[in-house]
């Protein structure tokens, strides 16, 4: 946990949270910190955290929060909101769920102090700038939006390795289908420039590094954090299934080619003007 809380409001030193983040979450809990570490909260605030998924840091800001705030939690996965209401149970009614389209909020959504999205910015496809201008809407003038992205760069060294199998092999197709993918991951500078262009003010965009360690073969083609979603993207670049297992078999006996594995945290944090 980051003990430089940065504006995060830091619980007195002797009281337990007991809605920490959770530990052996070794890829939304990494993304979370970042994103406290940049959220300025403060009692009675607030919050709609779009893409909450099974509920980090939605239970954590609700705790924070306390019963004078208000926390919002949205996701379009169905399973995911049901998963995140039986954790919930009958703890902090301050904090609802709900399944929501956060590219298309209606007017019935509140207006909140801060908007929070954990790992949110890829699920903002295909018209990101336009999605956020919408979430945008919901903040208060003079409210904070705290976005978390792994951001381009990320994984560059694997993507580089496939794609060198992949031209080894002359398959153009599959090699045009993974440039596409990663050249759709969003950069820092873009999602700066989505604020600027917002009229956003004390805008801060920060990347942190994140090392995911990895064995070769099967310890990496079933990853649990890897083989989640990045690893199943590459697969879906193959109109033939064959080939992409013997594709990736290749690259996970050559991880010293690609490693150490490097994600880049990033974190795009704003406020909206204030109306003059």
């Amino acid at each position: 946990m980051i003990t430089d809380t940065g504006g995060m409001i830091a619980p007195p030193s002797d009281v337990a949270l007991r809605w920490p983040l959770p530990e052996q979450d070794g890829w939304s809990t990494p993304f979370a910190e970042v994103l406290l570490h940049h959220l300025d909260l403060f009692p009675g605030a607030t919050v709609l955290d779009v893409a909450c998924g099974h509920g980090t840091p939605a239970f954590y800001l609700a705790e924070q929060v306390g019963p004078a705030g208000q926390v919002l939690g949205i996701d379009l996965s169905e399973q995911k909101i049901t998963r995140a209401r039986e954790a919930q149970k009958q703890d902090l009614p301050w904090l609802r769920f709900a399944c929501l389209d956060m590219r298309s909020l209606s007017s019935r959504v509140p207006i909140v102090d801060r908007i929070t999205g954990n790992l949110s910015v890829l699920f903002l496809r295909p018209n990101r700038f336009e999605a956020i201008r919408g979430l945008s809407d919901h903040l208060k003038p003079g409210g904070q939006l705290v976005l978390t992205f792994p951001s381009r760069g990320t994984f560059a060294s694997l993507w580089r390795r496939i794609d060198l199998e992949l031209a080894a092999r002359g398959l153009d197709a599959e090699r045009r289908y993974l440039s596409e993918y990663v050249a759709d991951r969003p950069s820092a500078e873009e999602g700066r420039a989505w604020l600027d262009a917002l009229g956003f003010e004390r805008i801060k965009v920060t990347e942190w590094p994140l090392e995911i360690p990895t064995g070769p073969g099967q310890s990496f083609l079933r990853h649990p954090i890897l083989r989640g979603g990045f690893l199943d993207d590459v697969y879906d670049c193959f109109d033939d299934r064959g080939v992409a297992e013997e594709v990736m078999k290749r690259v996970s006996y050559d991880i010293r080619s690609f490693t150490p594995l490097t994600a880049q945290r990033c974190v795009l944090s704003g406020w909206k003007r204030k109306a003059s």
